[in-house]
């Protein structure tokens, strides 16, 4: 018998049984008893482990031990936002944050000290699985989701697709979506509605923009429904959603929920419509050869993104699957709707609030289109923007469409000052932190464009300014988003006078920069300025 068997079979209750029985049953007690104390003391150590190591690096208050700093900056909505400025202040290069007890967050919010995270390799600074992870349902191993030699062979791949020649067509089409959604815009003016939920508006636009870019197809979305778009949109307010609720975390029980069916439903029917338009693609060029099918790109019919990722072959001349090809369109989609619809939105809300800065962007457009019919910016039309280029790239500053972007260390990693990220340790990149870091740029809440000024930016680091991420994982479709948003906000203001809306817009930071309840603008169409021009 066990030592103490006897007593333990008392408090168990295990009399009756035989003493083979018996033992058996306070064997398996001790051993489960004996797991569970190696765990606790395991986890005890642990916790003392990780307190040890990041005792170097300074934090915010805690909310509590338990919780430690969720909430006060998780809840990505106006107030957390203030939170984190209020805190960059304070800590101006690294602070630590907690997810729960045991979870510390290494945030970087100076160019030096991101640098070290940022020039390390795609291997050594993956992004982070937990958080992107939401994702793999939707966009596969896209780019977004995708680490390794998988990320390395499909950028390359995918890097043609946004080579100058391939962008400029695309051009033709952002001023094709514009004018569409500013014949909206009038139409609703007409009859009173002046006030305008702009970022809904130019999101239906960017989506417009998109189908035609990478499939070719027009489907009318912006003036009619659409399932395949209503889709996306679903996708990203469910992903939103998953991410601010702890238990919906594990697929086990999300895709047990009301909202992981609609979830999975939502992504079968974007996967669906994606790989009927790769099929009957793959048709054409089966039956035209590789040659005719580049040819009859040539006579006037847009090369879409479709069309770049059949034709890519890496060096050993394997093309992308069917899978692989669906994948890098349905993140290309996702990517490319919301991001500029963020950056779009923010600069007419910053200009709305600057009217001097508005009136030199219209005078300089209204320069710029002197005679030319029909009323269209075209691609060379792109560089000679200065000024209104500058008002983007401050709008971006003040608000990033992506405020974070997430890595996990899987070497340690050295900071400037000699502090280390140990290996395992969850990064995070403070895009929102670093814009308005009083120690990056002075007065950061001030909206200034003239910070942009070529004088200005010879001084400033690289790292200062990243709207678009910054390592070997930036953003491959930023020459893409940035000719979109030039097109757009140039004719936008030029035809449109923007004004504030009474009520303060309350920033709302989920998957990108939004605003809680819209972000209405007044816009008022400049008929007699369009006609004195011509």
């Amino acid at each position: 018998m066990l030592p103490g068997s006897k007593w333990l079979s008392h408090q168990l209750g295990l009399e009756g049984l035989s003493p083979a029985v018996s033992s058996g049953i306070i064997l398996c007690f001790w051993a489960l008893s004996t797991w569970i104390l190696a765990q606790v003391s395991s986890s005890v150590y642990r916790y003392y482990t990780i307190c040890q190591y990041f005792r170097c690096f300074p934090q915010p208050p805690l909310q509590n031990w338990f919780v430690g700093h969720l909430g006060m900056v998780t809840r990505h909505r106006e107030e957390s936002l203030k939170y984190i400025i209020s805190t960059v202040a304070t800590f101006r290069e690294a602070f630590l944050i907690w997810r729960g007890p045991f979870q510390p967050v290494v945030s970087l919010c100076h160019p030096d000290y991101i640098r070290p995270v940022t020039s390390a390799s795609a291997y050594v600074a993956p992004k982070d699985d937990l958080t992107y992870g939401f994702f793999k349902p939707w966009l596969g191993d896209g780019l977004l989701v995708s680490e390794g030699d998988k990320w390395s062979q499909h950028w390359c791949l995918l890097a043609p697709a946004f080579h100058f020649d391939i962008l400029k067509p695309y051009v033709k089409i952002f001023n094709q979506s514009t004018d569409i959604m500013h014949a909206k815009w009038r139409h609703l003016c007409a009859e009173g509605s002046t006030y305008l939920d702009v970022f809904d508006h130019i999101s239906l636009m960017t989506l417009d923009s998109l189908q035609k870019c990478i499939f070719s197809h027009d489907s009318n979305c912006q003036e009619k429904p659409s399932p395949y778009i209503s889709s996306i949109l679903e996708l990203s307010v469910l992903i939103t959603k998953r991410f601010n609720r702890f238990l919906q975390h594990w697929d086990s029980l999300y895709f047990l929920t009301e909202e992981g069916r609609l979830f999975s439903e939502a992504c079968r029917l974007v996967h669906d419509s994606t790989n009927n338009v790769i099929q009957a693609r793959k048709k054409v060029l089966a039956e035209q050869g590789p040659e005719a099918f580049l040819k009859n790109k040539g006579k006037g019919k847009t090369m879409d993104f479709i069309d770049v990722l059949l034709l890519a072959k890496d060096e050993n001349g394997k093309s992308l699957s069917d899978k692989e090809i669906q994948e890098e369109a349905n993140t290309f989609m996702f990517e490319g709707h919301d991001t500029t619809a963020s950056g779009i939105s923010w600069a007419l809300y910053n200009l709305a609030h600057h009217q001097e800065h508005q009136d030199r962007c219209h005078q300089e457009i209204q320069e710029l289109l002197r005679g030319h019919q029909p009323e269209e910016i075209e691609w060379d039309d792109l560089s000679q923007m200065p000024f209104l280029t500058m008002c983007i790239k401050e709008s971006m500053r003040l608000h990033p469409p992506v405020t974070i972007v997430v890595r996990k260390c899987t070497k340690d990693i050295q900071l400037p000052d000699s502090r280390i990220i140990p290996k395992g340790s969850v990064c995070l990149i403070h895009i929102f932190g670093t814009h308005h870091n009083p120690a990056v740029w002075p007065n950061p809440e001030v909206y200034d464009p003239y910070r942009f000024d070529a004088q200005n930016t010879q001084k400033m680091s690289p790292l200062a300014f990243m709207p678009f991420s910054a390592g070997p994982r930036n953003c491959i479709g930023q020459n893409f988003a940035m000719s979109e948003m030039k097109v757009v906000l140039a004719l936008t203001l030029l035809r449109f006078h923007v004004l504030p809306h009474e009520k303060p817009a309350q920033r709302k930071a989920d998957l990108i920069l939004r605003a809680e309840d819209g972000l209405w603008r007044k816009v008022e169409p400049l008929l007699a300025d369009s006609q004195s021009r011509k």
